[in-house]
């Protein structure tokens, strides 16, 4: 069985939109944080059959994941939120170096003592104390299996001829909240890799020129592996209709949030 429950997975797959007043719950403390006081948030809730997923998306390539009391947060930068009054920690996740996706003092924000902070080796000089994953490299952090996984271009390139995002520099992620297992690509193309990705439940895969993917590939990417959830995201002045009408005669669901 998936882990989005069966039962009421109708319910699942059209979650709801909330946009205002949002408040996340924390860590073990109890921990409650009101981002009503900054920029609006859309968060969607994830039925699983261990407890809701709620997911916010901040914006651009940043997201938060709140589940079973566990904070996860994906490459938070400064410029999409204020992290100051963010729920802290317990993961962060970093995909790769550039400055859209990897910002110290918003990591240093929601850092905290137990908080493990994943990267790549072009990160970690600038988040002492981090722990380096490789492509292919699994984790187990605060009861949550964590996969690094492959994100590299093979057209997009610089006027050099060198890859935007060059092989093994950096990575995507698929965390495993329990049964339900979410993929957030990175800085990608449509790359080979994708084929062997398994069981996925809700991906986020980015689209936007020249630096990623088109609504094309984007589309092509997702039909190797089948999510039952995509959003796009990172997807700047593409229009991300051009994907729901790509997908509109598959069984995958399209969502489309403010994920400039």
């Amino acid at each position: 069985m998936s882990g989005i429950a069966r039962a009421g997975r109708s319910a699942a797959v059209g979650a709801a939109l909330v946009v205002i007043g949002v408040v996340v719950a924390g860590a073990g403390s109890g921990q409650e944080k009101d981002m009503s006081s900054q920029k609006q948030f859309e968060v969607d809730t994830i039925p699983t059959e261990t407890g809701d997923l709620k997911i916010t998306f901040i914006g651009h390539g940043t997201l938060l994941f709140a589940y079973q009391g566990k904070i996860v947060h994906v490459d938070p930068v400064g410029q999409e939120a204020d992290y100051s009054k963010l729920p802290k920690a317990d993961v962060i996740l970093v995909t790769h170096e550039h400055s859209d996706h990897l910002d110290p003092k918003a990591i240093g924000m929601i850092r905290q003592e137990q908080t493990k902070v994943l990267l790549t080796q072009a990160c970690a000089g600038k988040v002492p104390g981090s722990m380096i994953l490789k492509n292919g490299d699994i984790v187990t952090v605060h009861g949550l299996k964590i996969e690094a996984v492959p994100a590299y271009n093979i057209v997009h390139k610089r006027p050099d001829g060198q890859p935007f995002h060059p092989k093994g520099v950096g990575n995507g992620y698929i965390v495993n909240f329990d049964k339900t297992r979410v993929y957030v690509a990175g800085d990608t193309e449509n790359i080979p890799e994708m084929a062997q990705l398994k069981k996925i439940d809700v991906a986020f895969l980015p689209m936007n020129l020249p630096y990623t993917m088109t609504p094309e590939m984007v589309a092509q990417a997702a039909k190797t592996f089948e999510p039952r959830i995509l959003y796009p995201y990172h997807y700047g002045q593409t229009d991300p209709n051009t994907l729901v009408n790509l997908l509109k005669d598959s069984k995958i669901e399209v969502r489309i949030r403010k994920l400039k």
